[in-house]
């Protein structure tokens, strides 16, 4: 673990050079301790992969001062418990009409497309970062016999809650967007709704289960096809 200077008022903090359910439970963990014994000090805590974007305030504190406090704050990681964090179920509707590529996905894989589903939903997935777009989750990791290398070609419109891989992430995206992952299913789930308090369903460092459900389910949830 080692903190680094990333601004004129940040740090961040690299927790290992891989991510994994250990790091980010780590890193969720300095998450919490850096609030609670520094809250004044901080504007924003930023976690990704393996690294805590630590942003403070300059006129509460200086970069001495933040430092040795991070140092504190960030002993006795190293027990931290990784299965911490929420367990939170995504219903999906798997389907060729919903999921255009999970033919191609277990045409690949040597097995039928049940068995794409199957392998899906039995993995536990950790959300290891927030990004590219308001609630866009990055889960990991996809177990390696449905992983998928990113589209050649990106589509230029991808549905909201279309449910996806590339290599060995998953997500479901947020909105409609561009996007170059595999598309294997719809969730009915919003994942960003700003008019909402918490305004998406998980944060980094949760835990993600994927589970089936039919097409009548998916529309009577609020799905779109």
């Amino acid at each position: 673990m080692r903190i680094e200077i990333a601004g004129q008022n940040a740090f961040i903090v690299y927790f290992a050079e891989q991510t994994s359910a250990a790091v980010s439970a780590q890193i969720q963990a300095a998450v919490t301790n850096i609030l609670a014994t520094m809250p004044h000090s901080i504007v924003d805590l930023v976690p990704s992969y393996a690294s805590l974007l630590v942003i403070f305030d300059l006129d509460r504190s200086d970069h001495f001062a933040v430092k040795q406090q991070l140092r504190a704050a960030l002993t006795n990681l190293d027990g931290v418990d990784a299965s911490a964090g929420d367990l939170v179920t995504l219903p999906v509707y798997y389907s060729e009409e919903s999921g255009p590529d999970l033919e191609t996905i277990a045409a690949n894989a040597n097995i039928g497309i049940d068995d794409v589903v199957e392998i899906h939903q039995q993995q536990e997935y950790r959300v290891y970062a927030i990004g590219f777009a308001p609630g866009f989750a990055y889960l990991g990791e996809v177990d390696e016999r449905i992983a998928a290398p990113r589209l050649a070609t990106p589509r230029q419109k991808v549905p909201r809650g279309a449910v996806a891989i590339a290599d060995r992430q998953t997500a479901v995206y947020p909105a409609i967007s561009p996007g170059g992952w595999n598309l294997i299913g719809l969730c009915p789930t919003r994942m960003f709704d700003p008019d909402k308090t918490p305004s998406m369903p998980v944060q980094v460092g949760d835990r993600i289960r994927f589970s089936a459900i039919s097409r009548d389910e998916f529309i009577d949830q609020g799905g779109k096809l």
